[in-house]
């Protein structure tokens, strides 16, 4: 069965779609099939991806709220030759009809059901709050990916982020985990940086990836250009930060894997 992490934080602004982008694109790359929801009305996962999100067909709202089923609703045309299921501003719409509807917290989770065994992995780009959608994705997930930028406040966020996301665990997955902490948009030449950087390790321990996402002009590029910075311009740092990722989140899931069976 393929795994589904959803990528999560409350605070905006820390690179939250472009590691959903970037690392769906690496894992593809690497011959896994994948899946990337994008869950934000904002859509720019959809841009980031290389679909119009005033063009598509079906959208999570379709998916969600009149309960299409999933083959009807995924994009597989997309510049990082990875699946999509889209967003726009309907998908605003979904989040206030999910308040009305049965086992709202489940929808996504039971729409994936039947392709949970097709994807080896299926990314899910949260939007930036803690709303309906957001716990639908972790109702969804077997674990939370979690970027943040080294920052003062980021790492206030992150202890809140990390609260909520235990609470939700025990209301509505009880099998949700902490998937990793990713540190992103990162300057080894700023002290802060640094310092908050050795504090997430100390705190989080094996949780923060090895792999740092440095700053990198290219990375915020590819997104006008509707591609994956791998494809944009594949020797750059910050694809190269996503493809190490990638070969991480493979390295920890075989381990998982290795212990669940023994």
């Amino acid at each position: 069965m393929g795994k589904v992490i959803a990528i999560a934080n409350q605070k905006g602004g820390v690179g939250k779609t472009t590691t959903a982008v970037n690392v769906a694109a690496s894992m593809a790359a690497t011959k896994r099939k994948v899946l990337l929801i994008d869950l934000d009305p904002q859509g720019n996962a959809t841009m980031g991806s290389g679909v119009d999100k005033y063009d598509a067909p079906n959208t999570c709202y379709e998916l969600l709220i009149e309960e299409k089923p999933i083959k009807d609703v995924v994009i597989s045309d997309t510049s990082g030759k990875y699946d999509l299921i889209a967003a726009n501003t309907d998908v605003t719409a979904a989040e206030i009809k999910l308040m009305e509807v049965f086992a709202r917290e489940v929808r996504l989770r039971n729409a994936l059901a039947p392709v949970r065994n097709y994807y080896d992995f299926i990314f899910i780009d949260c939007p930036p709050s803690l709303n309906q959608l957001t716990v639908n994705a972790m109702a969804a997930a077997d674990s939370v990916l979690v970027p943040m930028q080294c920052e003062y406040y980021a790492l206030e966020g992150l202890t809140a982020l990390m609260d909520t996301i235990k609470k939700l665990a025990s209301v509505v997955n009880p099998e949700l985990t902490i998937e990793g902490v990713l540190r992103t948009m990162y300057d080894p030449r700023n002290r802060l940086a640094n310092d908050v950087s050795e504090q997430l390790k100390r705190h989080f321990g094996e949780q923060v990836y090895r792999t740092v996402i440095p700053r990198n002009v290219r990375l915020a590029e590819a997104p006008s250009f509707g591609t994956p910075a791998m494809y944009y311009d594949r020797s750059s740092t910050g694809s190269k930060a996503y493809l190490a990722l990638a070969g991480e989140i493979l390295r920890r899931s075989k381990k998982e894997n290795i212990a669940n069976v023994s």
